[in-house]
This record gives structure tokens, sequence and C-alpha cells, in this order.
């Protein structure tokens, strides 16, 4: 016996069908067991499968559990942005509102939606940020996994929900050169419980000023299309090194390398600390799932 439950699929942070990153949202996730969403992640086999709840808490306008393929996140970016903008396709906001509260793992989220229809675009609030040095071998060994000599200012683990090691490869260029070893990739990410490895640099173009790449194969991701946890990720590096070239808002370009073209606004509010990512979204599948009852 199975029951019907509606279901979206979407590209995130683009505005154009088949570029950004595709996220599968189950709008009725009420009564599916965990076992029944890993499955379903892992059926669609895209870097994460959303799934919409009724809220616990009472100031929460919905309730979102992500899944990858192999694992359950308390947060991710354009899970959280693409989740925000079903809930309004699909009519669990009301019509009009632009301020929403999203209930996560990772707690309770602040969105903000800008705009209707389709020029609607999602801004939501990443969880704080704890950011940590690594020690001289993992630097080392990112560095021979992404054929790039580092050095230990350019290196830090973020933790903001996901765990990332980021690397600053401080040009655009050499983020857009990169050819890692995948495998070597992989092994570092299982050591230190991270998610993925993301690389930026400093973009010179009008579009956008940081060109960002996020490889995440131990979840079977070679490269994540666009990735909102990254960028805000990112945005909490800078910030904690004292950085003097992006400031507290700007844009990153995601996924050229891949053939995608996805953007994250990515702002830090200067007095409180946080961190906000948004962008684009567009509906590429409506329909209906038969899964288990």
């Amino acid at each position: 016996m199975s029951s019907i439950r509606r279901f979206m699929q979407l590209d995130v942070f683009s505005r154009q069908p088949l570029k950004g990153n595709p996220l599968a949202v189950v709008i009725d996730g009420d009564g599916l067991d965990e076992a029944t969403m890993r499955a379903m992640a892992r059926w669609t086999n895209l870097s994460e499968t959303a799934f919409l709840l009724t809220p616990t808490k009472t100031e929460a306008d919905y309730r979102v559990r992500i899944f990858t393929p192999s694992r359950e996140l308390p947060f991710a970016g354009h899970p959280s942005v693409g989740s925000a903008y079903a809930a309004i396709e699909a009519g669990l906001i009301a019509a009009g509102k632009q301020a929403l509260i999203q209930e996560c793992a990772a707690g309770l989220l602040p969105v903000r939606v800008d705009g209707s229809d389709a020029t609607r675009t999602i801004h939501v609030q990443a969880p704080p940020a704890d950011v940590h040095r690594v020690d001289a071998p993992v630097v080392h060994a990112l560095g021979d996994a992404l054929h790039h000599v580092l050095d230990d200012t350019q290196v830090r683990m973020v933790i903001n929900g996901p765990h990332w090691l980021l690397c600053n490869l401080r040009e655009a260029a050499h983020v857009r050169a990169l050819d890692p070893n995948l495998s070597a990739i992989a092994m570092l990410c299982k050591r230190h419980n991270a998610i993925g490895v993301s690389v930026f640099g400093h973009e010179h173009m009008k579009d956008a000023s940081m060109a960002v790449r996020a490889f995440c194969p131990a979840d079977g991701i070679p490269e994540d299309p666009v990735t909102g946890s990254a960028n805000a990720a990112i945005m909490a590096f800078l910030a904690d090194s004292g950085d003097s070239v992006y400031g507290s808002r700007y844009r990153a370009s995601q996924g050229r390398e891949i053939e995608r073209d996805g953007y994250v606004d990515v702002v830090r509010d200067p007095v409180s600390g946080a961190i906000t990512i948004g962008g684009d979204c567009v509906v590429t599948i409506r329909g209906e799932l038969h899964l288990p009852g």
C-alpha cells in the first residue's frame, strides 16, 4: 500500500532551469519514517533531498529534514533556500509573508522573502559558525590533494552545521583551474568528519567578486554545483581572518566548471555577525510520489 505525496524539484541559486543546484523536495513529509527518507535521498541521487514537515516549535512556519544520499544534515544552504521557496509555492506559507522561520536540526533560522512569483528570492540566516585552525599535516595533505602549495593562513575548518574544510586560493584563476585528487579529498574528509572541501578566490568579473568550488566525494558528490553552507562558512572564515578584500556583502559564482552557473548572495551583519545566504530558485518538476505508507 502506498501514500501519495506532492513533490517538487527545483534549481536553486539560479533563475534558469537546468542551472544552479537541483533539489528534491517532498512537500507532504509528515508520516514518513527516517528509513524511507534515507531511501528517497538515495533514489533521487541528488546532493540533497528535503522533506517538509509540520513544525514542532510554535514560532516556526515549517520544518525541514535534509538528507544527502548517505547522511542527514543539521543544516544545508541550498536545501534551506529551496525548501522555503517550495513551501511558498505549495501554499504552506500565507501569501505575501516576507519574514519566515525555518525549523531544522540546527535550530530556528530566520528566512527573508524578497519579491514574488518569478522575481522571488530567498535569504536564509545560517547557523552561527565555529572557525578552527588546522594542523600542518592537514594543510600539507590538502595541498597535495588540490595540487596546490598552501600555507596555514589559507586553510580553516568551519562548522556551521556541516563541517567544511575551506581553502583560500586567493585568485579565481587558481580555483577554476583545479583538477583535484578526489580520492585523497574523500579520505581527508572521512578522517576529519568533514562533508567536503570548498575553495575560493577573488573573481574579477562584473557579475561576481568570488569564485567558489566545493568537492564532496566522501558523500558521493564529486563536485557540488552551488553550495549555500560552504558559502556561509567562507564568510565566517573571512570575518575571522580580518579579510579586507570582499567586505560584508558580495556575490559568489559557483558551478561553471560542471556546466552550471549559480550565484549566491552572501551578507554578514557588521553588528551581530549573522551570516545570510540567498538567491533565486526555479521549479523544474511538479508531481506526485507514491511512497510506502
